[in-house]
């Protein structure tokens, strides 16, 4: 299965943001885009998805850049993809083949229809907080920070 850069890059960020703002501080876009190697331009677009759908907020200033908008446990990873691509978890209605094949409306049926209920029962259950704890644990080394 593929996703949009834009998706994919939207949760790398929001992820990103929730690893790093944990202490209250916020982060900023040319730090998110140089850690996660996005461009700066392509993610500000991003951004701005995120901001509109109220899963980030952005502050102006020395200490600017993004924080989350809501608790990390609050923001299901269903919400990040509605934000970004509103056609991912969108139900395929029955019979959508539209050439009449009945093979086609039952492979519809059999498998996209169930492999879609599958992604949207998962992103529905799983909160930014436990996959961002997920991806840490996956990623031990880059967590190895020194605070003097």
């Amino acid at each position: 299965m593929k996703f949009s850069t834009r998706v994919e890059y939207g949760v790398l960020a929001l992820t990103d943001i929730a690893l790093h703002t944990e202490n209250g501080d916020s982060v900023s876009a040319p730090e998110i885009a140089d850690r996660q190697k996005i461009s700066q331009k392509y993610l500000e677009q991003i951004l701005t998805h995120l901001k509109q759908a109220g899963l980030i907020r952005s502050q102006k200033g020395l200490r600017g850049g993004y924080t989350l908008a809501r608790k990390a446990e609050e923001i299901r990873l269903s919400d990040v993809l509605n934000a970004l691509d509103t056609s991912i978890l969108e139900e395929m209605p029955p019979g959508e083949s539209g050439d009449g094949s009945a093979l086609r409306d039952a492979v519809n049926t059999c498998l996209w229809k169930k492999l879609n209920g599958l992604i949207t029962e998962f992103t529905e259950k799983k909160s930014l907080a436990e996959f961002a704890r997920e991806c840490r644990e996956k990623t031990p080394d880059s967590w190895d920070l020194y605070i003097i």
